[in-house]
C-alpha cells in the first residue's frame, strides 16, 4: 500500500450503516453554492417576469379606465344633444 498520502479515506462503518443516528450534517461547499446560485438565478428570474406582467397589467388597466371614460362621455354628450332636440 502506498503511504504518500493519496490512499482512500477512512470511513466511518457506524454513520454509514446506520444513517439515521448519524445527527452531524456534512454538506458539500461547492453543490451547496450552484444550489444556492440556481435558486437565487430562478427568484430573479421570477420577480423580473413579474415587473413586467405587472406594467402590463397596468397598462391594460389605464387603456380600459381610458375607453370606458370616453364612453360615459359619448353617452352624455348623445344624450344631452337628444334632450336639446326635444
Amino acid at each position: 500500500m502506498a503511504t504518500d498520502g493519496t490512499t482512500f479515506p477512512e470511513a466511518d462503518a457506524k454513520a454509514e450503516l446506520n444513517p439515521g443516528q448519524n445527527k452531524s450534517l456534512e454538506v458539500d461547499p461547492v453543490s451547496s453554492e450552484i444550489a444556492s446560485d440556481k435558486i437565487q438565478q430562478n427568484l430573479e428570474r421570477k420577480e423580473n417576469a413579474k415587473a413586467k406582467r405587472d406594467a402590463t397589467q397596468t397598462l391594460k388597466k389605464t387603456i380600459i379606465i381610458s375607453a370606458v371614460i370616453v364612453a360615459v362621455a359619448g353617452a352624455a354628450f348623445a344624450i344631452t344633444k337628444k334632450l336639446k332636440e326635444k
